[in-house]
């Protein structure tokens, strides 16, 4: 129909700014899924960022920033020009710095140091104004010492009640004006934060306290105790601002990945424009623009080199310290450092499609992403400052009715001040952020908190033969012609090279190279097929061949009885055979080889110490297989697998009867780097990609390894579990903390000895959990792996 708009589903991730407990998170969640147009949205408290899918015809940015807006927050929905299409506006912006301010990022940090500053600045205010108010409340402490001093007169109007009371609002109102904002657009939207418990609690105390200082002859009326509070809430307040200040710098912290990530991006370039070489901003570099790279630059951008030879360090990309020799026709990746020669190449990729821009986008994304073990710390914030609240009015009216105003209406506010969902959404989040930038460093690119929460949980490993175990490199080794004298084609490897140079299988380049390194000439192939599982098939002067394994044979009724001793002598070097047929004849046999990784034996090894069954997935036939196996120290192999087997065998693998000591877990990870691997990466538990392999593995896998080291594969693993073990911590300390400091808040253990917790040290409290949290998520940071 004329004028009706296609649904175009899309996803975006942007930062927000303001949130402070889990409770927050949830609410801007629920703003987000209100706005027309959007049909997921995920709000990571820990990341400070919200993930959502939306119709992009339905729901615009401004939509979304306002339904962020209603809920008490601010969204930096932005995109960098350079990285748009838009590339007129990004080449007139007057520097790159200019242009990185519409980078969301870059507006977030902006945005992130203002309210530090701010927060510092309210932090020493209302500390300075807490001390001076709390030494003016107690004069049985202090006046006597101001007396000795000849300052008496001071501490008079210290002490005076009206001088309290404007102290005191100073630090309420202005210092603690968030928390009153907070709770106000909670109430608006319904529901409860941590900020309506520190407002709740502060405000009695405030408001009593003001009562008995403007209404004294009321309160003493009513029977209540001429007891002032202006103290508790100052202090509650400046305690709780000092914690966020802390938690706020240390958080900056669990970032710090992408943040040197982002650092690694080279500022200028050298490009021939017009037959002359001029130095421009990276922004303005555009595909298909040559560049020139000198000895110690960083490479721009992602190219492939036209004209001459160095070595390059990638290891910020890779994490492989060994520097990579290059030559014409290499590709190259930017923000890699050029170490020797100097080299042309061309741009392929620029802005947001470069291999650096799609490792900062993943790692944001995964930072971003919910774990399943949060889903519980989510369910329990959800439910807890209600049930907070309630408890402590529970607390205030038994209190009340046993042992006096005082002591329920202290017990009320250290209720409200003790429990803590901050520390419970912080758990997860940090952890996962501070173990997916600490993968990154280590070239493991990880695609979400669950690919690194289940990576922990793997007891099966499968591993593809050619790439992934092997260098992925075959030779030929041998050839065998099985041609008689009334045979005319005297080299059945001409022809079988000749068949190969049109075949996408990973062994065609073994038979081109041989061909060109013998100078042989590769024949015309018409009509050329592939067939799966069996092989090519093609003709030379309207005569056909075939190029296959054993299976080819049978399927076509093809003897080897004369040949057995030699291909199982073959097969039992761990090479993989081939025939070459024609009209039902054997011609040749040919042997390849691809030898194994050199990290792959430490690799086997250390899994089996993991206790994780290892095996090995491939297209060979049984015995070729196990000879290969065996080198690599492999116990399960699954031989004579067709590619589009690949992922019914993980299945089995998956649904396989459990052994009695791991009846509680049968996690499947599989190791890959193909085309084919795809839909076995997909079924995997885990999915681990090799970046040397197809895009379409690496964007299926839930973990990609940048390097050729499959040791690479242990270390992801220690990480999943070093993380998953500080995340329980994490959340032990946070569930522990509110299980045992509310009830002492309550004053459980008052009756026995007579020990009640006060408001100020309840607030001491709250704010040290959620620092501990992150601190503990912190120490990922230096762990070995």
């Amino acid at each position: 129909m004329n004028g009706e708009l296609k649904e175009t589903k899309t996803s975006k991730t942007f930062p927000i700014i303001g949130m402070h407990c889990a409770s927050c998170a949830k609410l801007i969640e629920r703003q987000l899924l209100k706005t027309e147009g959007v049909n997921t949205a995920t709000v990571n408290y820990g990341s400070e960022q919200a993930i959502i899918d939306y119709d992009a015809n339905i729901a615009t940015d401004e939509m979304l920033s306002n339904a962020v807006k209603s809920a008490g927050y601010k969204a930096i929905i932005s995109e960098r020009l350079a990285s748009s299409s838009n590339h007129s506006e990004a080449v007139n912006a007057k520097s790159a710095d200019e242009i990185n301010k519409f980078d969301a990022n870059a507006l977030k940090d902006e945005e992130k140091k203002k309210e530090l500053e701010e927060l510092k600045l309210k932090v020493i205010v209302s500390a300075i104004l807490s001390i001076i108010i709390f030494i003016g409340s107690f004069p049985n402490w202090f006046s006597g010492i101001f007396k000795v001093v000849s300052l008496g007169p001071i501490y008079d109007i210290l002490s005076n009640n009206y001088y309290l009371l404007l102290l005191t609002s100073l630090v309420q109102f202005w210092a603690g004006s968030k928390f009153y904002k907070a709770t106000w657009s909670g109430l608006r939207n319904r529901t409860a934060s941590m900020d309506t418990l520190i407002t709740v609690g502060t405000s009695a105390a405030y408001i009593y306290s003001l009562l008995v200082t403007v209404l004294p002859e009321v309160v003493e009326r009513l029977g209540m105790p001429m007891t002032m509070y202006f103290d508790t809430a100052a202090v509650i307040i400046t305690l709780i601002l000092l914690g966020r200040y802390l938690e706020s710098r240390a958080k900056a912290h669990t970032s710090d990945a992408i943040k040197k990530l982002m650092g690694l991006q080279a500022k200028t370039a050298r490009v021939k424009r017009d037959g002359v070489e001029v130095d421009i901003p990276i922004e303005q570099v555009v595909a298909g623009d040559v560049i020139r790279v000198r000895p110690g630059e960083k490479i721009p951008v992602d190219g492939k080199i036209v004209e001459g030879i160095s070595s390059v360090d990638e290891s910020m990309i890779t994490g492989e310290s060994i520097p990579v020799e290059k030559r014409v026709g290499d590709v190259v990746i930017g923000s890699t450092i050029n170490k020797h020669g100097t080299f042309l190449f061309t741009a392929t990729k620029v802005g947001s499609d470069t291999v650096l821009a799609g490792i900062i986008k993943m790692v944001g994304s995964a930072q971003s992403s919910r774990a399943p073990i949060q889903r519980l710390a989510d369910s329990v914030s959800s439910y807890f400052v209600p049930a907070v609240l309630m408890i402590s009015v529970a607390t205030f009216v038994v209190w009340f009715l046993f042992a006096g105003f005082g002591v329920g209406f202290g017990a009320m506010i250290a209720v409200l001040v003790i429990a803590c969902p901050c520390a419970l959404g912080l758990a997860t989040p940090t952890a996962i952020m501070v173990g997916v930038g600490r993968a990154a460093e280590h070239g493991i690119l990880i695609k979400n908190a669950e690919s690194l929460e289940i990576a922990n949980k793997v007891s099966k490993i499968v591993f593809d033969k050619t790439g992934t175990l092997t260098e992925g490199k075959p030779i030929i080794t041998d050839v065998i012609s099985t041609q008689t004298a009334s045979v005319r084609y005297q080299n059945p490897f001409q022809i079988a090279a000749s068949l190969e140079a049109g075949s996408e299988h990973p062994l065609a380049e073994a038979f081109v190279n041989k061909a060109k390194t013998e100078g042989m000439q590769l024949l015309p192939i018409s009509n050329f097929m592939a067939i799966t599982g069996y092989g090519i098939e093609g003709s030379v002067n309207k005569k056909k061949f075939a190029l296959g394994s054993r299976s080819l044979l049978e399927k076509e009724r093809i003897s080897l009885e004369r040949f057995e001793y030699d291909i199982d002598r073959l097969e039992r070097e761990g090479k993989t055979v081939v025939f070459l047929t024609s009209a039902k004849k054997l011609l040749g046999i040919i042997a390849i080889q691809d030898i194994l990784k050199t990290s792959v034996e430490s690799t086997i090894a250390g899994l089996k110490r993991k206790g994780i069954d290892v095996w090995m997935i491939t297209g060979d036939n049984e015995k070729t297989a196990r000879a290969l196996a065996e080198k690599a120290g492999i116990a399960n192999v699954m031989a004579k697998v067709l590619p589009d087997q690949k992922a019914e065998k993980v299945n089995e693998l998956k649904i396989q009867s459990l052994t009695t000591s791991n009846k509680h877990q049968n996690v499947v990870a599989f190791v890959g780097d193909g085309v084919n691997d795809a839909p076995a990466l997909a079924t995997a538990d885990v999915g681990i990609a090799m970046s040397t392999g197809s895009d379409v593995a690496i964007e299926t896998a839930g973990i990609t390894l940048l390097n050729k080291n499959l040791e690479t594969v242990l270390s992801a693993l220690e990480l999943s579990k070093k993380t998953l073990n500080v995340i329980r911590q994490n959340l032990v300390w946070a569930f522990g903390y509110n299980v045992i400091l509310i009830p002492v808040a309550m004053g459980v253990l008052y009756p026995i000895w007579k020990i009640t917790l006060s408001p100020e040290i309840a607030a001491f409290a709250m704010a040290a959990s959620s620092i501990s949290v992150v601190g503990n998520s912190l120490r990922l940071k230096r762990v070995r792996i």
